[in-house]
């Protein structure tokens, strides 16, 4: 049963201050217009690893561990044929099919996931977390998320090779740091390590904040309010509710399955949107999905948080 937020943690709050600064600063045109990209660069590069490399050594290998990585992709057929089945009663395009199927399958698992777990469920917890993200919406944006693209975004797009996904997955920072997180670095690591770690750990929460906050857009496409509701209504309520179901029968319970759960609700991931309107595939739509999927996250994520 979903129990209401006794309280909104103080964390939480700064989360959503240094999101709104970041949008006021993106309206005012205070700073550069990369500003964006290059904390995202230093996010990627320096806080997420960070991260992965002071919790990842802390987890046991147990099954329920794994659980929780198989969980994304047991709710991806699902996703697959709720999206079908909502295309086909509205008469949506290839196009606008497409952009549901990335950015309800792909949350914001790693820049909102990371810091709001630590915030709204406990620093405990944040090794789930990183689990459900690397092993989950890092490989499906790399391989399904890839494929898709080269599905629907025109014959000129081929369809990337095995190599090509291998390519994009071997350079993504936060993985290496996950391999050597599992396979090198100690649970206790010295004092001076363990400091350094948590000092660029915890930059995480106000810099992804604030580099959301300069990428999100507010644009509603009035034309596609139904795809847009269809898809919003699934990502933020269908899929966590579906993970809710899916954990005890995958034997997760307390803090690994209210962070499984967690997860799930994420909004769409910004860089699922990013390239559904670089692909140029329903571009207003994907960024409405972004957009107002994190303005309604921010009242849903409460709730899902204490699931």
């Amino acid at each position: 049963m979903i129990a209401l937020p006794a309280a909104i943690p103080p964390a939480f709050s700064i989360a959503l201050a240094v999101l709104a600064l970041g949008y006021a600063l993106q309206r005012s045109r205070v700073l550069p217009e990369n500003a964006a990209q290059i904390l995202n660069t230093v996010v990627l590069y320096v806080c997420l690893p960070a991260a992965v490399l002071r919790y990842v050594p802390r987890l046991t290998w147990t099954p329920d561990v794994l659980a929780i990585a198989a969980v994304p992709w047991l709710l991806l057929p699902i996703i697959a044929l709720a999206v079908a089945l909502c295309a086909r009663v509205l008469r949506l395009r290839d196009d606008q099919r497409a952009v549901l199927l990335l950015t309800v399958a792909l949350g914001n698992t790693s820049f909102l996931g990371y810091p709001l777990t630590r915030a709204l469920i406990g620093e405990r917890a944040l090794p789930y977390a990183v689990v459900y993200d690397q092993l989950g919406a890092f490989l499906m944006l790399s391989t399904f998320g890839l494929w898709l693209l080269a599905r629907y975004a025109g014959p000129s797009d081929a369809p990337p090779s095995a190599r090509t996904m291998l390519a994009r997955i071997a350079r993504f920072p936060p993985l290496w740091a996950l391999m050597f997180g599992v396979f090198v670095m100690p649970a206790q690591p010295p004092a001076w390590i363990d400091a350094g770690l948590r000092s660029l750990a915890d930059a995480l929460l106000p810099l992804a904040m604030l580099t959301v906050g300069l990428s999100v857009r507010f644009a509603p496409p009035r034309d596609e309010l139904a795809p847009l509701g269809v898809g919003l209504l699934l990502k933020l309520v269908a899929v966590p509710a579906a993970a809710y179901a899916l954990a005890p029968w995958l034997g997760l319970h307390g803090e690994m399955a209210r962070t499984t759960v967690f997860e799930a609700a994420m909004p769409p991931m910004i860089t699922a949107g990013a390239l559904a309107i670089a692909h140029n595939l329903a571009p207003r739509l994907a960024a409405a999905m972004v957009g107002y999927g994190l303005l309604l996250s921010l009242l849903t994520l409460p709730w899902w948080a204490a699931a």
